[in-house]
Order: structure tokens, then C-alpha cells, then sequence
């Protein structure tokens, strides 16, 4: 049985399953994958205990929350906990945000000489105002040639672990980097490249703009292209790749407080409908299994503050969540989170009204900030200093 048309929006009503042989599984370097999916890497958000809860639902490459260079060169002792993976945990994908071609290139030799990653991933599109305005994140695409030097150093570095790299269209409707960028990419050895289709002027605001993708993929033509922006509901990543022609999809926002959307993809790209989604009482199941992966990893405390807000994303449209938000945004231990979510009903319906609810990063748009000067010399390939490596990320 497939999914309730209640739950399907109105633009996914008419889409076809995909017919057998119609989307080919997406090799990154050595890695395989036969569904074409990669978890977003989120700070604070893409821990190895959301991983993990992602990873049981369905197939994919799963990436870190982002790891800064000159963090893990200097042997941080939170970079290095945050850079470990499960036991279990294959492949081990690490994003990695860097600023300085010489700090990535020794953060990429560590990973590599010490056996820490099968993939790394670079991030070249955070829109924080903090990191762009001394020139990192969505503002180093401007520059060319220090991305290549940046670029080119983490590949040169990591040998047969293969390297790609996310960025957006660019700084905003003046400035479009990214058909630069993927020129870069592909020039200096990079595995695959991923699009999310926003400026970052953007943020998260508006609807992602598909055709910049295609954009991309028509100029990209011998590296797989991811697509990331707008995967609410598994029938959104057919329509992006029929529409632009990429290779794949890196889902971030539409996953939060819905790991399940995981196995959706899965069986639509097995030309299946997905299930209808899971009631209170399995949400709840999942909210509490999830729940007890960050306590086990850091501790009942810290892990229950990592978990808050999941909770409110798992809890979000189900009728009277909005009066446990105050209770679970301050809950503080396991039992605690299982007293109130017993309160309800285990039988209430997932909402068809929540399955395009936006979660996460909210929807406003910025002007970019830019240090004095910095769009003078677009081929100065000079690194940023310090201060723009920070721990903050999105893209």
C-alpha cells in the first residue's frame, strides 16, 4: 500500500515512480551509492547519533557536522571527538571547512595518515555574517583562484580518499559564483560537486532555484552533480533530477524531526511509493531511541541539550505541540522526555499539514557582509585570516 494522497503536496501529485533503470547508482571516488542521497552536513544537527537514527531508516552517504582545519590541525579535543565515527559507521564522510590552502592541506593529511574518513567533504557555502564578512564560507567562490589553492590542497593531500565540495549560486543576484566554482571543482580533482540553489544573500528564504542546478550539470560533465534545496517530501528528489539532470540529491532541512524520509527515498528510487508516515505512538518510539544515542554519547546532560531541539521538530503539527514545546525545550533527562511525550495519544495521525512544514534554519534574507575592499581583486588568491574559521556552518 503506498501513501495516502493526503500526504502528498499538490505539486508531487503527478509524479511518476521512477522506472526501473532510470536513476543509475552515483559513484563518488570509490564509494558506491546505489541511492543517489547524501544527508546534508548541519552543525550541531549531523552528530554520529542523528547519523545513526538516519542511517537505520534508509541508504546514503551521511556527513559530519562540519570540522574546522585549523581546529583539528591544533588537536582540539572537541574537533577531535565531534571527527569520530561509530564502530560501525561506513563510509566515514567528514565535512571539513577551511580557509587557508596550508591549514586544510595538514587537516586533510591528518584525516588520511590516521584512518579517520573514506570521504571528505568541503564547505564553500556558509552565509553566516560573521564568517563571510572576514571572507570565508559563501565568499571564498568569489575568489577563483584561492578556492582552486584551497581545493588543490586538500586533494593533493588525501590521495585515493575522494574530495568534493558544496557551495551556492553565489553572493547574491550580482555576484553568481557557481558555475566558477564548479569549474574548480572539476579542474583541480574534486570526486563530485553539490549545489544548494540559493544566493546566500537567500539564506534559507524563497524556493530553491532548480534551474541552477541544471545550469550547473550542463557545465559539469565529468563529475557527478549533487542537487540540495527544497527535498521536503521523497517525490521533490525525482522532480529535481529529471528537471536538471543531476546525478543526485543532499537532503538537509526536510529531514529534521522526520529521519524517515530516508526510507521515502529509498522506495520511490525504487520505483515504490513511500509508506504513509509513522503515528504519534512510532514517533514517539523514535524520539526516544534517538534520544538515548546522544546521552550515550555525551553524557545525559549534553545529550539531552543536543536533543531539544529534534524534539520539537519530531513533535512539530501534531495537535498540542505547541504547549509541549516550553516542556521540551527544557527537558533534562530521558525520563523526563518520556513522562510528556506519554501525555498524548499514541494513535494521532502524522498531520498531512506537517509534511512541508519548514524546520530548521528560518526563512529571511540578509545582504551579504564582505570585508572592505574584498571584491577589488577578484583573482587575489591571498587567504583569509583566522577569525574566519569558525565553528558556525549552513550552506
Amino acid at each position: 500500500m503506498g501513501m495516502d494522497p493526503r500526504y502528498i503536496g499538490e505539486m508531487n501529485r503527478a509524479v511518476a515512480p521512477a522506472a526501473p533503470g532510470e536513476f543509475k547508482p552515483v559513484h563518488i571516488g570509490p564509494i558506491r551509492l546505489e541511492t543517489p542521497v547524501v544527508l546534508a552536513p548541519m552543525a550541531g544537527i549531523t552528530n554520529g547519533p542523528f547519523r545513526a537514527v538516519c542511517r537505520a531508516s534508509g541508504a546514503g552517504l551521511y556527513v559530519s557536522e562540519m570540522i574546522t582545519a585549523r581546529a583539528l590541525v591544533e588537536r582540539n579535543p572537541k574537533t577531535l571527538h565531534l571527527s569520530e565515527f561509530g564502530p560501525d559507521e561506513t563510509p566515514r564522510s567528514l565535512q571539513l571547512y577551511g580557509v587557508d590552502p596550508e591549514y586544510v592541506g595538514k587537516a586533510v593529511a591528518l584525516l588520511v595518515d590516521e584512518n579517520r574518513v573514506d570521504h571528505i567533504d568541503m564547505n564553500f557555502g556558509c552565509p553566516v555574517r560573521k564568517v563571510t564578512r572576514k571572507g570565508g564560507g559563501a565568499a571564498i567562490p568569489a575568489k577563483p583562484r584561492l578556492l582552486a589553492h584551497i581545493v588543490r590542497a586538500a586533494v593533493h593531500e588525501a590521495g585515493s580518499i575522494p574530495v568534493t565540495i558544496k557551495f551556492r549560486m553565489g553572493i547574491d543576484e550580482d555576484i553568481m559564483t557557481y558555475l566558477d566554482a564548479g569549474r574548480v571543482a572539476q579542474e583541480e580533482g574534486c570526486a563530485a560537486v553539490a549545489l544548494h540553489a540559493r544566493t546566500a544573500a537567500q539564506l534559507y528564504s524563497g524556493e530553491a532555484r532548480w534551474e541552477a542546478i541544471a545550469d550547473l550539470k550542463q557545465s559539469v560533465q565529468h563529475i557527478p552533480v549533487f542537487g540540495n534545496g527544497d527535498i521536503w517530501e521523497a517525490w521533490d528528489a525525482l522532480r529535481m533530477m529529471r528537471a536538471t539532470g543531476c546525478d543526485g540529491v543532499v537532503v538537509g532541512r526536510g529531514c529534521l524531526g522526520r529521519p524517515w524520509l530516508f526510507a521515502d527515498l529509498a522506495a520511490v528510487f525504487a520505483g515504490q511509493p513511500p509508506q504513509d508516515p509513522p503515528n504519534f505512538g512510532r514517533v514517539r518510539e523514535v524520539m526516544l531511541d534517538h534520544a538515548r544515542r546522544p546521552v550515550n554519547w555525551a553524557g545525559e546532560r549534553g545529550g539531552m541539550l543536543s536533543f531539544r531541539k529534534h524534539a520539537t521538530w519530531y513533535t512539530k503539527g501534531f495537535p498540542g505541540s505547541a504547549s509541549w514545546r516550553q516542556e521540551l525545550i527544557r527537558v533534562e533527562s530521558l525520563q523526563e522526555l518520556a513522562d510528556i511525550l506519554g501525555e498524548a495519544s499514541g494513535a494521532i495521525e502524522f498531520p498531512p499539514s506537517a509534511m512541508r512544514v519548514k524546520r530548521g534554519k528560518k526563512g529571511r534574507t540578509q545582504r551579504v557582509a564582505l570585508p572592505e575592499g574584498y571584491l577589488d581583486d577578484r583573482l587575489d588568491a591571498t587567504p583569509p585570516g583566522a577569525e574566519a574559521e569558525t565553528a558556525d556552518s549552513g550552506g
